[in-house]
């Protein structure tokens, strides 16, 4: 028996089941108002429920279908109140949750990986799970030399369900270009198709977190644990114990949660310049708080290569949009392609959209909360206001695609951190083209 639901057919089924599903509560929903009932409870009542499908659905799919659940968990912040606590725990189960896969399984993959003498590589070795990742699962471990190891075994299947996923990801292309005409969305599927492939492939991950663990061993601030053997499926690292992020979410005093958000801004925005990669996998799992007051960041399967490090172009937008320059902030968009040739956009409609995501930037200390995301989130999906229009018409070239949804992300558990932080001056130091174009 598979260990990942691979026909086809049968996966197929169960993502079509997500809007079928969300229609029939939304049409009970109805009924019951028609009735006399509150809106407001139904509406939350409606939201919980799908909330519970949707996430039983994807943790169940694993995959790309489970990849896709998590990346949408940061957004978690931008979920109106009213509506939280269901999606927030859900979300939160999805991050860190899915069935495990049966113990017979993860021996078979560490056989093949690792050989049939695998055991004498480790002292011991909990077959109960610690962790489950979206296309795989961790395990505690002791190494043959006495480390305290982490060892992340992928789920038999995984590749053949990702694949699966992707595939009718791209079928939904011209839906998702019905959504946003402005927008090249084939290119940017194919992008996100060839990244999320190579997490297929843990010695990848393993050569990125070698990569980043280089570059940080001895350093003040960030710990990345080291790569003890990897296989194409199997790789095992060195163990760390700390706070995760989800724990001072639900639970950490300010300074905690002030302290996790700057270490994490300094991350997101330091990496391409330090390592040449941006971590792209922003959820609160792959995070912790070290006793030391360190950040320890684990999970590098999903990198985005920046040589360069961060393009600054993000940086000249950034500030064109502080000082309202709003014809030179359309001028650029056009040239990086952010606006197609031939679609017709007014500078001050797009100075409108775009500002309010700078807020940041603005002043000395910025204060991120759920209540600006979601006022941002409801500003840009409002279908009767300006701002959707204008979202519509923008184009995200697939080169930024990681880059803008990685900031999208780490934003997204600052305001879950409800983390007050200095942005400007760590967007200052790490983003080129935000000091270059202040003159």
């Amino acid at each position: 028996m598979a260990d990942i639901p691979r026909q086809a057919a049968h996966r197929t089924a169960k993502l079509a089941s997500l809007p079928l599903g969300v229609a029939g509560r939304v049409a009970a929903g109805w009924g019951r108002r028609l009735t006399g009932q509150n809106a407001d409870e139904i509406n939350a009542d409606v939201a919980a429920k799908t909330a519970e499908q949707l996430f039983a659905v994807l943790g169940q799919l694993k995959g790309g279908a489970m990849k896709f659940g998590q990346a949408l968990s940061v957004f978690e912040a931008a979920v109106p109140d009213a509506m939280a606590g269901p999606y927030r725990e859900a979300l939160t189960k999805l991050q860190s949750a899915a069935p495990p896969m049966p113990i017979s399984s993860v021996h078979r993959v560490l056989t093949e990986q690792l050989g049939t003498s695998w055991r004498t590589r480790f002292e011991s070795f909990d077959d109960e799970p610690a962790a489950s990742a979206s296309i795989g699962q961790v395990h505690r471990a002791v190494w043959h030399d006495g480390r305290e190891v982490a060892v992340k075994v992928q789920y038999p299947g995984a590749d053949e369900a990702l694949r699966s996923d992707l595939r009718q990801l791209m079928r939904f292309s011209r839906l998702f270009q019905s959504l946003a005409p402005g927008a090249e969305v084939k290119p940017l599927l194919e992008e996100l198709q060839e990244r999320m492939v190579e997490e297929l492939d843990y010695r990848i991950e393993a050569d990125n977190q070698r990569t980043f663990a280089k570059v940080f061993s001895g350093d003040e601030r960030v710990v990345v644990p080291a790569v003890i053997a990897s296989a194409p499926k199997v790789v095992v690292t060195e163990w760390v114990t700390g706070t995760p992020f989800s724990k001072i979410i639900a639970e950490g005093s300010q300074a905690e949660r002030n302290l996790a958000g700057r270490l994490l801004a300094e991350f997101h925005f330091s990496t391409p310049a330090k390592v040449g990669l941006l971590h792209a996998d922003p959820h609160p799992g792959n995070f912790m708080l070290l006793p030391d007051e360190r950040l320890c960041v684990i999970d590098f399967g999903a990198v985005s290569r920046l040589p360069g490090g961060l393009p600054p172009t993000f940086g000249k937008m950034i500030r064109l949009a502080l000082h309202d320059q709003s014809i030179e902030l359309l001028e650029l968009l056009r040239e990086e392609r952010f606006v197609q040739p031939g679609q017709e956009l007014r500078a001050e409609d797009v100075l409108a959209y775009l500002a309010p995501f700078v807020d940041p930037a603005r002043t000395e200390t910025f204060h991120f909360t759920r209540r600006w995301l979601q006022r941002q989130a409801e500003r840009v999906s409002d279908l009767s206001s300006p701002d959707f229009r204008t979202g519509r018409l923008l184009n995200l070239p697939p080169d930024y695609l990681l880059i803008h949804r990685v900031t999208l992300g780490a934003t997204g558990i600052l305001c879950q951190l409800d983390a007050e932080v200095a942005t400007r001056d760590i967007i200052a130091e790490w983003q080129p083209g935000f000091a270059e174009a202040e003159a």
